[in-house]
Parts: C-alpha cells; sequence; structure tokens
C-alpha cells in the first residue's frame, strides 16, 4: 500500500547528553523543579541571513507579536541570558557526538565550525540557535537493509515552553543551552512501522554510549514525510516512540484527502481572491453569542468568498479534522479565537436567514463557500488574510510546512518549512580541528553495538532472544547489568520493565535511578516482594523516595511471619487435619496477603509450615 502512495519518510533523532555542563558556558545541565527566582520579557525580530534574505518561518513568527517571557535559576547565567558571549565549547559533548558518529559508520569533519540557525519563536533568547556539523555519510543497518545518516549534529537544547498567557510566551532557561545530538536519516523509511524501528535502532545507539538523559523531553523525534503527489511536511517534536507510525500514518491521510481536495477544485474551476468584505450588517440582530460579544465590543464580522469550495471545507482529512481546521490553525496565528464556515452553518447560533444574507452579500454561487471572522477590525483582517493564503495553497495541493504533533496522533500547523536563508556563521566560536589521534582515542573505547549485546545477554545471563530484545528496547540495559551483579532474577527485572514502559506510555517517567536502582536492591534481597512493584514503580515515578513511601509492602520476612502466626491462630485446624490443612489456610493466607506475595510463594511457606508442626 505504502509503496504505491509512493510514501517517503526521514527522521531527525534528537537527544539530550548527560554532560557535567551545558554546551556552551559551565552551567549544570539538570532542570529545577522549584519556583523560579527571576523572570525577563523580550521581543524577538528575524535578522538577515549570510545570503541577504530572511527566512520564511520567522517572518510567520513575528506575524505572531509576541512577548517572551524568561524564568531563570541561579543555576543559569549570562550565556542563557544572551548577555554574554558563549564560552569554550564542550569537549565532553563533543567526543559523545564522535563516538555515535563512529558507531553510525559516519566520517568525522576535518574541522568543526559553529553555525547560528534563526529561530525566533522565543525558545532560544538570543533569537538563534547553534548548531556544529561532526560528521557526514553514515550508516545504520536493521535486519538486513542500509539506512543513510547523512549528518549527525551537536546543537544547544531551546528553553521549555511553560505556557501561553495571552500574547506572551512564558520559557524556563533550565534547559537552554543543554547539549542535544542530532541524528538524520535519508528518506529511505517506507512504512510507518520500518519509521518506529528505526528511531527505536537509533535510540540504542545512542543509550550505548551511557552519556545520555533519560526521561519525558530527553529525546524527540522530528519526522519528514511526503507522498507521490504531495508535498514535504515536518512533524517536529515527537516524544513518544509508540505514536510515531500514528502520526505517519495520519499525515498519509491528509496528504492523499488534500490531492483529492485539489483536483475537486480544479474541476470546479475554483479560484481564491483577495477581497475581504465586512458583513456585520447580516448580523444586526444576530443572537450568536460569539458574533453578538464582538458587536458589543465595537468589533465586525469580516468575510470572504471562495468560489468552487462549497463542500470541501467540511472535507475531513484527519480523524475529526477538516480542511477548515486547518484554516482556523492559520487565522488563529495572529491571535483570534477561531473562524466560521459555511459548510459548518448554521450552527453556533446563526441561523439560516443570516446565513442566507451573507450569501447573497458575497455574490455566491451552488459550489461557492464563504469563511467568516468576528473580532477586531484588524485582527479579522489579517486573519482572513492568513485564510486566503492556505486556501490558495489547496489549490496547489499540499503545501510544506512544519506541523505539531498532537497527543491523538493528528498534528497542526505551526509554520512554514524553514530555508537554507536561516543559517549563518557564527562568530564569537573559533573552529576545532579534530586530529586524527583524538578520533582513534574515541574508536578504541567504542561500547558494545545493540546487537552485539542482545547476543552476549543471551549468553552471558541465560536469556531469550525475545527477553534481551525487550531489556535493550527499554534503556534499562546498563542497570540490568548491575542488577545480576546483585543475584536479581532476570524475569523479576523484566517484570519490572513491562510496568516502567506501560508508565511510559502515560508519560510518567523515573527521572532519579539511583532510587529504581535502591528498588532492585532491595527487591533481590527479599526485602520486598514482586507484587509490591505495581505500587512502588508508579511512586517513584511521582518523583517519591524509595525510603518515604508509605505503602504496605512486606519483605520476604513479613510473609513467612504473617503465615506463622495465622498458622498458631489455627493451630486446631492443623491437629485435627495434618498437611490436609493446608487448604483451608491457604484461603485464610491469600486472603491476608492477595497482592503482597506471590500464591506459589505462599503456599511453599504454609506447607512447609504445617510439615513441620506435623512431623514434630
Amino acid at each position: 500500500m505504502y509503496e504505491d502512495l509512493g510514501l517517503k519518510v526521514g527522521l531527525e533523532i534528537h537527544q539530550q547528553l548527560d554532560t557535567a555542563r551545558k554546551l556552551f558556558c559551565h552551567c549544570p545541565t539538570v532542570l529545577c523543579t522549584d519556583e523560579p527566582q527571576f523572570e525577563i520579557k523580550r521581543k524577538l525580530r528575524p535578522s538577515f541571513s549570510e545570503k541577504g534574505k530572511v527566512d520564511q518561518a520567522a517572518l510567520a513568527e513575528v506575524k505572531k507579536g509576541l512577548t517572551f517571557v524568561y524564568q531563570g535559576y541561579d543555576s543559569v547565567c549570562l550565556v542563557e541570558l544572551d548577555e554574554e558571549p558563549p564560552h569554550p565549547l564542550s569537549e565532553e559533548a563533543v567526543d559523545t557526538g564522535l563516538a555515535v558518529s563512529l558507531l553510525l559508520q559516519a566520517h568525522p569533519v576535518d574541522e568543526v565550525h559553529t553555525m547560528r540557525k534563526i529561530v525566533i519563536d522565543g525558545s532560544n533568547t538570543s533569537g538563534f540557535q547553534r548548531t556544529l556539523l561532526l560528521a557526514t555519510n553514515g550508516v545504520l543497518t536493521v535486519e538486513g537493509k542500509h539506512y543513510g545518516i547523512p549528518t549527525i549534529c551537536l546543537e544547544e537544547d531551546a528553553a521549555r515552553i511553560i505556557e501561553t498567557r495571552g500574547e506572551e510566551k512564558v520559557y524556563r532557561l533550565d534547559r537552554l543551552g543543554i547539549p542535544l545530538i542530532e541524528v538524520a536519516t535519508d528518506p529511505d523509511i517506507r512504512t510507518p512501522e520500518e519509521a518506529r524501528d528505526i528511531a527505536l535502532a537509533i535510540g540504542q545507539v545512542l543509550r550505548a554510549t551511557g552519556k545520555v538523559k533519560r526521561g519525558l523531553g530527553t529525546i524527540r523525534e522530528d519526522l519528514n514525510i511526503s507522498v507521490l503527489e504531495g508535498a514535504r511536511c515536518e512533524i517536529k517534536g515527537v516524544q513518544q516512540l509508540d505514536l510515531i507510525a500514528v502520526y505517519i500514518e495520519r499525515e498519509v491521510q491528509r496528504q492523499i484527502t488534500l490531492v483529492k481536495i485539489r483536483k475537486e477544485l480544479e474541476r470546479r474551476k475554483a479560484s481564491v481572491g483577495k477581497k475581504i468584505i465586512d458583513v456585520t450588517a447580516c448580523f444586526s440582530d444576530t443572537k450568536a453569542k460569539i458574533i453578538e460579544s464582538t458587536l458589543r465590543k465595537g468589533g465586525k464580522v469580516l468575510g470572504i468568498p471562495l468560489p468552487g469550495f462549497s463542500g470541501l471545507i467540511g472535507k475531513e482529512i484527519q480523524p475529526g479534522r477538516r480542511l477548515g481546521t486547518e484554516f482556523s490553525d492559520r487565522a488563529k496565528v495572529v491571535g483570534v479565537g477561531g473562524i466560521f464556515h459555511s459548510d459548518e452553518l448554521p450552527a453556533y447560533g446563526i441561523t439560516d436567514s443570516e446565513v442566507a444574507a451573507v450569501t447573497q452579500m458575497l455574490k455566491l454561487e451552488r459550489e461557492d463557500a464563504f469563511v467568516l471572522v468576528a473580532d477586531e477590525v484588524e485582527k479579522s483582517r489579517k486573519a482572513l488574510e492568513e485564510v486566503l493564503a492556505r486556501a490558495q495553497e489547496a489549490l496547489r495541493g499540499v503545501p510544506e510546512e512544519t506541523r505539531e504533533p498532537l497527543p491523538d496522533g493528528n498534528t497542526r500547523y505551526a509554520r512554514p518549512l524553514p530555508g537554507a536563508e536561516r543559517m549563518y556563521p557564527e562568530t564569537d566560536i573559533p573552529s576545532i580541528v579534530l586530529t586524527r589521534e583524538r578520533i582513534e582515542d574515541i574508536r578504541a573505547e567504542l561500547p558494545e553495538l545493540p546487537h552485539v549485546k542482545i547476543k552476549r545477554f543471551t549468553t552471558q545471563y541465560q536469556l531469550t532472544s525475545e527477553h534481551a530484545a525487550k531489556i535493550l528496547n527499554s534503556g534499562y540495559e546498563d542497570l540490568f547489568e548491575e542488577t545480576q551483579a546483585i543475584n536479581l532474577k532476570p524475569t523479576l527485572f523484566i517484570k519490572a520493565v513491562d510496568i516502567l514502559k506501560a508508565l511510559e506510555h502515560e508519560g510518567k517517567y523515573i527521572e532519579d535511578e539511583h532510587e529504581l536502582r535502591l528498588c532492585f536492591e532491595k527487591l533481590a534481597r527479599n526485602q520486598i516482594v514482586k507484587e509490591a512493584l505495581d505500587d512502588i514503580l508508579p511512586k517513584l515515578a511521582e518523583g517519591k523516595k524509595m525510603n518515604d513511601i508509605t505503602m504496605e509492602t512486606v519483605s520476604m520476612r513479613d510473609v513467612e511471619d504473617m503465615i506463622k502466626e495465622l498458622v498458631a491462630e489455627n493451630m486446631k485446624t492443623v491437629e485435627e487435619k495434618g498437611m490436609r490443612a493446608v487448604a483451608p489456610l491457604m484461603g485464610l493466607c491469600m486472603k491476608k496477603l492477595r497482592g503482597k506475595a506471590d500464591g506459589k510463594l505462599i503456599n511453599d511457606i504454609l506447607t512447609a509450615e504445617i510439615e513441620k508442626i506435623v512431623s514434630k
């Protein structure tokens, strides 16, 4: 199916590195959980690239007219605030990036230069992101197929978004500057499932270095997707591995439907003009709350005719999203709440007679449609200009754009695709020559590749290939090896992995691996039973400490003591029935210990305890 559609997918994997300092300053790479200690506000504007042009994505951000609020702590410095030049590059980050490059059979560059990439969505105080090309022409082999890795880069992570309040966007500076490694693939991927597998394989290579962070937001995937007659669209910032295939499937659906809409518009000889018409008079006695409120505040209702668009604006392009939703996304860029379009009216309090009045004022024919915006005059005009631009793109099919992933697997418009105009050299940071000696020293210390580690796990720890792969895919393979040194049963670790993966699907992670390690130590020493993991691990994901978790967690000794006590309380039954007392007492034990200990364990201890008494 996907081969017939001409699906092409390329990935960009962004992974935070777990280094002692940030990429261009000596601040720690740790996120803060307490309230920020200060706040500053800024406006950002685009600058010209070295080609003398301004990037279209930057221009789109300017239209939003936002003010950016930056919150910080004493753990950030003047570099993050863009009040001081960047410090020398983190050599630890460079070495980690080179290790990844060599693991992916890429060729390191002779000299590392830092570039500025214009970004004025507020995620960087300077209005640009620094990025460095480390290596080119790598290859990843998965199940016998080779996937090109054209570039491997280092870059600084962005500030983290906290909230949007009106025309202000709030960011925290603690994440800004944490080293990121970016691994890009060629568009060699042909199915949604294949994309997920490649992302997983790259993640395994990154984790093999032992120098990457864990947890929500530490690894993000950008998906570049196109189909025949479609266009390249980038879904930026996917955080859940299991949703990659869903996002691709939904984007394929969107592009195919947009191509069909384009062909129907061509058949109808549809057109998009530039007229924006005041239709307020059509709503003089309106009962529509949004419009009535707008008019009371002195606003207007403006409209545009869309010849040939009738029935197509309401056409579903993703589950629960229509072409009209895409029009609305564009209008919201300038700050309006949304749009009304003829395919959904009458509704929202707008009557048949009001629809007829607008149709007459705009001089529409049977196959024509209209879009309305009710707001301040200037804001409404800008919003409809955005809708006209998106309608014009509908005549051409699929627009090239960057899209934002939504939690349900759909996506929405973010901004146009950036171009080469956003790049220019960084003049504050000297280049670094990569010597042959440095490369060979790193090559000599390279870790095991994932497929080698899986093979070793199956022999050294007597695991099945399935269990070895599950541990490796979990990202906890190093912790697994630590637990084997304290004789934890692999089956117990795998049970914990299943619980951890279920938590990750809910967006929950155990940030402090020391606490997880302590949990496994207690499990190995029989200080807790395996049934308690279902209660303990979710609480650790909430940030609680092992020693502070207040729950009914029992140890092996606790189980033994409880069973001995229960047998003593029912000694008459034991004396009368002998070993046949196991069955009735087992019921009492399970009632008392259900969910706290394994049934077989309870039965074994109970049987042994009764045997002691009977054999006396």
